[in-house]
């Protein structure tokens, strides 16, 4: 998602990290892109003004995943993100390199025309066609988007950012009138395959409240980067709840279903449930808690470069997610040392991501832990104080 003893997981442990490579490994390798040794493409060299620029350092103790190529099928089909292209001058990324966690099934046809059916205690039954919808489609902006099975092994690969347009979902629920019993909405999607998984469960479907909708700006995607959607990507419709993990983010809406306060929980919120910090296994949908994304940071890419004679190292990398900008965002290179501010930082907004710099001088060859925090200890970010995104290198010279 290294060799066979290294890939081969049980499915649980597949459920529980996510490393989620699909048929990575019974692919060869030979033709597929892997994390480059280069520099970033559209990395800004003259991000610091002086010095000259020596080599990419590579983050090690991760796995050896081809990325921004596509690996498996339907349930088990990937495409990982390479995150060192990242910069502030190219902060989308291109639809084909844009993360995937699963891929379009064999039993899609998207020949027929597509209707999303509304059900429910409705004043006034729908159907909605896709010329109604695209003719409603409006831009949305750049959104981010981050699988909730993010991990090291795969460089976090799944993790992405998109410019949208489509159509808000509350100004679909404004038209079909919704009766006061219908407190919550289920939305699902195609997701039927004609082999079975080893790493997922068929079901895509979730359920919100309409306040969780509505305060999220959940929107109904028909294009991203100005290009309608392909398969892979949801085509011809798929939900996109910002500031949300990507299991929310229905590929393929087929269904808008209006239930009550007594809705169980779907397989999908089932299967996700650890991976979105629920506590416990909640039966019922009143009992899940918003799968949001909580604040996070880490290094994307970490630079070699020669300043006044001496080498100097400068980490690159971005911070999302949370529901406020931090004024403040620490680091530190060993566990035993103190966090110090970063060099550059500055959040403008919590979705997509913003981007901060840090110059570094090691106090020696070796290997070091990257580790970030916020500084205002009261923001909600569990996965980052818990070292989730810490990353690390092997430096040579000092």
């Amino acid at each position: 998602m290294t060799d066979e003893k290294r890939t081969k997981v049980t499915r649980r442990e597949m459920l529980k990290t996510s490393l989620t490579a699909g048929g990575a490994t019974l692919l060869g390798f030979g033709d597929l892109r892997f994390p480059t040794a280069a520099l970033g493409k559209g990395a800004r060299r003259d991000a610091l003004p002086q010095g000259q620029y020596l080599e990419l350092i590579e983050f090690v103790g991760e796995g050896l995943i081809p990325m921004e190529t596509p690996i498996g099928a339907g349930l088990d089909g990937r495409l990982y993100t390479d995150l060192s292209a990242v910069t502030p001058d190219h902060p989308t990324t291109p639809n084909e390199k844009f993360y995937l966690r699963t891929r379009a099934s064999e039993l899609l046809d998207d020949r027929k025309p597509w209707v999303i059916k509304v059900t429910g205690p409705l004043k006034r039954p729908m159907e909605i066609t896709m010329p109604a919808l695209r003719k409603m489609a409006r831009p949305a902006g750049l959104h981010l988007m981050e699988c909730s099975g993010n991990v090291r092994f795969a460089h976090f690969g799944m993790l992405s950012v998109a410019d949208w347009a489509g159509v808000g979902v509350s100004e679909v629920l404004e038209s079909a009138r919704i009766d006061k019993a219908a407190s919550r909405v289920l939305i699902s999607g195609f997701d039927r395959y004609p082999i079975p998984s080893s790493t997922s469960e068929p079901g895509a479907s979730w359920i919100f409240t309409v306040d969780n909708l509505n305060s999220s700006k959940a929107f109904f995607a028909t294009e991203m980067n100005g290009l309608s959607l392909t398969k892979d990507h949801g085509a011809p419709v798929r939900l996109v709840v910002p500031g949300w993990y990507g299991c929310t983010c229905i590929k393929w809406v087929n269904e808008i279903t209006l239930v009550g306060e007594d809705a169980a929980v779907t397989s999908q919120m089932q299967e996700f449930a650890v991976r979105t910090m629920q506590q416990g296994m909640p039966q019922l949908a009143r009992d899940y808690h918003p799968a949001v994304i909580e604040q996070a940071a880490m290094p994307v890419r970490v630079e070699k470069w020669l300043v006044d004679g001496k080498i100097n190292y400068r980490v690159h990398g971005i911070a999302w997610g949370g529901s406020r900008p931090v004024s403040g965002l620490e680091i530190r290179f060993n566990a035993a040392e103190d966090f110090i501010p970063v060099y550059d930082f500055k959040q403008t907004a919590n979705d997509p991501w913003s981007f901060w710099t840090h110059s570094w001088t090691p106090k020696g060859p070796g290997a070091y832990s990257i580790q970030l925090r916020v500084k205002d200890g009261s923001v909600p970010a569990r996965r980052l104080n818990a070292g989730y995104y810490v990353r690390s290198v092997k430096i040579a010279e000092t």
